[in-house]
């Protein structure tokens, strides 16, 4: 079997008509994985068709969450993602709590910090304040991830953000620094987030086998 994955998309602003878009990575590591990858344009509209037809979601990296909605004023420093892709991905992630909690989802970096927000987790919004320069370690650069205390390899790194509490999900991962790098619901079939970015780590325990769990949830082989 072949799942249908669905990947959201970012929206480029500074371009006229506003583009839909999201980087090749992700679609080629879903295909790898054996799923076959539909990108999503965060059209509020087309969720209700998007969650009928997905047998698998991944939510894509991009810029950072505007925080009002979850109760904080956004950080002067950070760079707001689109409002209308955060509205859909904030509609998307509730719609499958509510009608499709055991459908696979997979996080990737804004992903898992949308998912962090939702489950009433906090953000720490300008990582350069609270760790100084422990935050480069993070910035478009390897590091190594932690899994029960012990190394899982290494993995390719872009955020300057950081989920302090995850809300109702639970930590699986860190980075040797303690920051939050991967999460979970227990209580979903296949529920999980990442801080790091599999679609372009070459370690396939924490690359391509975050894909390839995600498809085998779905049912594929």
């Amino acid at each position: 079997m072949t799942p249908l994955v669905g990947i959201t998309c970012d929206l480029d602003a500074a371009r006229e008509p506003v583009r839909a878009q999201a980087a090749l990575a992700y679609a080629r590591a879903v295909c790898r994985a054996g799923g076959a990858p539909v990108l999503l344009p965060p059209v509020l509209e087309a969720l209700p068709g998007h969650l009928l037809a997905c047998a698998a979601f991944v939510l894509t990296g991009g810029d950072d969450p505007r925080t009002e909605p979850f109760g904080a004023p956004t950080h002067p420093r950070a760079t707001p993602v689109h409002p209308e892709r955060q509205a859909y991905e904030t509609a998307l992630l509730r719609a499958l709590s509510t009608q499709a909690p055991d459908r696979p989802v997979l996080g990737i970096c804004l992903g898992m910090q949308m998912m962090g927000l939702v489950a009433g987790g906090t953000l720490d919004q300008c990582m350069t304040e609270t760790l100084g320069d422990a935050a480069d370690a993070h910035w478009k650069r390897p590091h190594a991830v932690l899994i029960g205390g012990e190394s899982a390899g290494e993995a390719a790194s872009s955020h300057r953000q950081r989920l302090l509490d995850p809300g109702s999900l639970q930590v699986i991962a860190r980075a040797p620094d303690g920051v939050i790098e991967g999460v979970c619901d227990a209580g979903r079939a296949h529920y999980v987030g990442v801080q790091w970015h599999p679609e372009r780590t070459a370690d396939e325990r924490l690359g391509l086998d975050c894909f390839r769990s995600l498809v085998r949830a779905a049912g594929g082989r």
